[in-house]
């Protein structure tokens, strides 16, 4: 046990790294990660990091215009409405949240088929 005037100093073994579990966002991280363009490098540390993303539609509808394509390097919650066609990709959605894109015309699609769909990164609004 410590006493009021005692310290401790940490060192890196004392300090345990985070580590994610998700198969499929280690792979995710780590595809990004080796690709040339800026957008991915961000989106793959973004992703990384230890704390989650969750970005709701209404913080969506607020920030991107109709038409936009919308990345979230992280969790869409379905808090909020959507008046505009979009297109968003994230790496997980909740139902509602997928519901209401859909219903207001929009489009849904995960982190690898954008990659795929738009290698180089051009016009995505990045959110989270």
């Amino acid at each position: 046990m410590l006493r009021p005037h005692q310290t401790v100093h940490l060192t890196f073994k004392n300090v345990r790294e985070m580590k994610k579990t998700n198969p499929k966002l280690k792979k995710l991280i780590e595809d990004l990660s080796k690709k040339d363009e800026k957008i991915w490098k961000d989106v793959a540390q973004r992703l990384s990091k230890p704390k989650k993303i969750e970005v709701n539609l209404a913080r969506i509808n607020r920030y991107a215009k109709k038409g936009d394509n919308v990345l979230v390097p992280g969790k869409v919650l379905g808090y909020g409405n959507l008046d505009k066609v979009l297109t968003v990709s994230a790496f997980s959605f909740s139902k509602e949240a997928e519901k209401k894109i859909k219903n207001a015309g929009g489009m849904t699609m995960n982190i690898e088929e954008l990659v795929v769909k738009n290698p180089k990164g051009s016009k995505i609004i990045l959110l989270g």
